[in-house]
């Protein structure tokens, strides 16, 4: 590892390959590490597990995605991750937004098998898609407690971690913003989220908005 790699600061990032709003904060964060000396570090987490206790208090569409097309992408990044190691998260993780969010395939099979094969993963992880006994259930729920108890069970993904001043992680969820930063931009909104989420006693902050969210680059 080169001096510079090593000097850059760790971002650690939990994302639901499912999520729209994840994958937007995280193009952002690829952003940021052009602009800033940072290093993500991607890890799983996954709605259909900070959802399963509370399926019944869901709208039905959205239970059906979580029931029906939540598990599986999950599940193969969760054992790409712990047969090929943590640094084919990322790859895969970016190869399964850009099909299922940017071309609009969708959470399908078809779909997570060719991120797999577009990042040069065997295909033979597929087996793990409807695994309902998931070999690495354990791991995948470890990591997902891992970012969410950062930051409370009533929020979701992306969560991000950075270490503070004190050597303690600041951890926040999001920001959901849309469409995502870019160069000077994306410096300037990471910059101003660590200093709010750097302030002990900072609670939430939410912006007017004077117009939906614009999802056009995504499809």
């Amino acid at each position: 590892m080169s001096e510079t790699t090593a000097a850059r600061t760790p971002v650690d990032f939990w994302f639901d390959p499912l999520c729209p709003w994840a994958w937007m904060t995280s193009r952002w964060m690829l952003e940021v590490e052009k602009v800033r000396d940072v290093e993500v570090r991607w890890h799983v987490m996954s709605l259909a597990v900070l959802n399963e206790d509370k399926l019944d208090e869901l709208p039905a569409e959205y239970r059906e995605l979580l029931e029906k097309k939540a598990w599986g992408p999950v599940r193969v990044v969760t054992a790409a991750w712990q047969k090929h190691g943590q640094e084919v998260v990322g790859p895969l993780y970016t190869a399964l937004g850009t099909r299922i969010h940017n071309k609009g395939e969708g959470t399908t099979p078809e779909a997570v098998a060719g991120a797999l094969a577009d990042v040069g993963l065997p295909a033979e992880l597929m087996e793990y898609h409807d695994q309902e006994d998931f070999e690495f259930d354990a791991e995948l729920r470890a990591s997902h407690r891992e970012g969410i108890e950062k930051v409370g069970q009533e929020v979701g993904t992306p969560v991000i971690a950075v270490p503070g001043d004190d050597g303690e992680q600041i951890a926040f969820f999001g920001p959901v913003v849309t469409p995502a930063p870019q160069g000077e931009e994306a410096a300037r909104l990471w910059d101003g989220t660590l200093a709010v989420a750097s302030v002990p006693g900072f609670y939430e902050i939410k912006r007017t908005r004077t117009k939906g969210p614009d999802f056009s680059n995504l499809v």
